[in-house]
Formats: C-alpha cells, sequence, structure tokens
C-alpha cells in the first residue's frame, strides 16, 4: 500500500505526458484548409459587417413562417407552440424591457444577433438551411411582430438590419460585475 503511494504520482504525470503529444505525432487529423474555416467561420458581429448580400419583408418572413414549420414549433402566430414564445405580451413599449421576457427579437440588444440566430440555429433539425433572403424576412416579420420596426422599416437587408433600434440596445450590458466566489445575485434578471 505505501509503494501505491509514491508509485500513484508516477503513472498520472506519465499519462499526462502521453495526452499532451501532438495529433500530428499518431497520424491523426490535419490542419482545416483556408476555405473549411471560412464556412465555420458564420458568425455576425453587432455591426453586421459580416451579413451577406440579400433582403427580405415582413410580409415574405409571415409566409416564410407558416412554409418553413416554425409555426410548427412555435404557434402560428409565434405565442401558442411548444417551443419558446416569440412575440411579446403586451403591445406597445415597456419602460423596462426586462419585462418582455426571454423573447429574442425583444431581449437582444442587436437585430443582427436575431438574424444570426435564425440563420445559425432555425429550424429545428435542419439549422443553417434558410437561405440569406429568408432569414432577412424571418428577422423582419419577427421584429414587426413585437413593434421595433414599422411599415416603413419593412425591407431589412445588410445595410438597414444593423440600423435597427432595438428596446434592449441600452439595456443589456448593465449586468453589475461578479467575481469568482461570489455570490451571484439574486433574482437578477439575466
Amino acid at each position: 500500500m505505501r509503494s501505491f503511494k509514491f508509485l500513484l504520482p508516477i503513472v498520472v504525470l506519465t499519462s499526462l505526458t502521453v495526452t499532451a503529444q501532438s495529433p500530428t505525432q499518431y497520424g491523426v487529423g490535419r490542419t482545416p484548409t483556408a476555405e473549411e474555416i471560412t464556412q465555420w467561420d458564420i458568425s455576425i458581429s453587432p455591426m453586421g459587417e459580416e451579413l451577406p448580400e440579400g433582403s427580405g419583408t415582413a410580409d415574405i418572413g409571415a409566409q416564410l413562417f407558416l412554409e418553413k414549420g416554425c409555426a410548427g414549433c412555435h404557434g402560428t402566430n409565434g405565442t401558442d407552440g411548444i417551443a419558446p414564445r416569440l412575440v411579446k405580451r403586451d403591445v406597445g413599449v415597456l419602460e423596462n424591457p426586462w419585462g418582455y421576457g426571454r423573447i429574442l427579437p425583444i431581449r437582444s440588444p442587436f437585430a443582427t444577433t436575431v438574424w444570426d440566430y435564425i440563420n445559425r440555429g432555425m429550424p429545428l433539425g435542419l439549422e443553417g438551411t434558410l437561405l440569406p433572403d429568408e432569414v432577412y424576412s424571418l428577422t423582419a416579420y419577427l421584429l414587426y411582430l413585437n413593434d421595433v420596426i414599422t411599415d416603413d422599416q419593412l425591407v431589412l437587408n445588410q445595410d438597414s438590419l444593423p440600423d435597427v433600434k432595438m428596446p434592449n440596445e441600452e439595456n443589456w450590458a448593465q449586468v453589475p460585475d461578479w467575481f469568482p466566489k461570489e455570490p451571484r445575485l439574486q433574482g437578477y434578471p439575466y
């Protein structure tokens, strides 16, 4: 038993050394090509520099909402499905955007974030299959339903989308500082 105590650190260090070896030493894996990295790099920043060309309207978005299966999960009006609600409960503007709940088209600080989420995560099971025009249209539809854009802003594209003023744009970063080993604030809406 006593020799086991001395043997254990040696076994641990040996296993760490073996697992830290480069995969190329074993001939496993390869460096991705520049084209593969470009295909994976689909994130959209708040300023929208990476947005693809295209455009969409809320009217087309309403049709796509039904055609692409959004209504199957979120309900025909975006409120009564098995998936999260997409439309705020009250019409009009709330003084505190946290009062809207977890509604992405309201709670997101940037309209580009809504576009990015739809582009990467919808529809469920077919993620990433929507064309840019379809994503612009669905984004316009959700923003219109939530009173974020008006009738004269119904056409969204790579130039107009970053300019959309979101109701939570000023509030999203007002989370108090938190440091490790400190308790999190109870009841703070994250």
